[in-house]
């Protein structure tokens, strides 16, 4: 794991455990390094770790965020190319890289509410590859996710029929076996 994935990991646990529901920002996090531990760290230095530019942090700034974390100082660092801290398998691993993969997702969609928090509880799932794979099969069965958005969400359903119009509601009228389309036009042909 990166150094600035390890950052952006931390922030995550410490909006959980400050019951923020969500990550602690980076402007979060410098504010209360301020008022806390009576020290400062820039936010742009932040943005630079977690993105990269800025590989490595000075010693000092080291220590003042694993103070913050509570984490020994050498865990922020990059960790060398396969380097685990336990005994491991590979599927674990690929647990761990999707795990931060979907948290680093949950950031980027932020403006999306729902889908920033659908991508925190798959991370949060024990088996997160599991759950990919249970959205592949859904994906894969023609018509499934469709209906189990009608049983589930009906409100999201309602909305996308108001954006469409009422095309969708007036086959729906027509149609009361739930049939898609192709399905129906299938049915006519025969």
């Amino acid at each position: 794991m990166k150094l600035g994935e390890k950052i952006r990991y931390l922030r995550e646990v410490e909006g959980s455990l400050r019951g923020l529901g969500r990550p602690m920002t980076q402007q979060e996090m410098v504010k209360a390094i301020r008022q806390e531990l009576r020290k400062s760290i820039s936010q742009s230095y932040l943005s630079q770790i977690e993105g990269g530019s800025r590989p490595h942090m000075t010693q000092s700034s080291r220590a003042l965020l694993a103070k913050f974390f509570k984490v020994h100082p050498g865990f922020l660092v990059d960790d060398p190319e396969g380097y685990h801290t336990e005994l491991t398998s590979d599927l674990r691993t690929t647990e761990g890289q999707l795990d931060v993969w979907m948290l680093q997702g949950s950031e980027r969609f932020v403006s999306d509410p729902e889908v920033s928090e659908v991508l925190i509880k798959a991370a949060r799932e024990k088996d997160t590859r599991r759950c990919l794979l249970l959205l592949g099969a859904i994906l894969d069965t023609p018509g499934l996710a469709e209906r189990l958005l009608e049983a589930l969400r009906p409100d999201l359903i309602a909305s996308v029929n108001r954006g469409r119009g009422n095309r969708r509601k007036a086959f729906h009228h027509e149609n009361p076996y739930g049939e898609n389309r192709d399905s129906a036009e299938r049915r006519r042909i025969r």
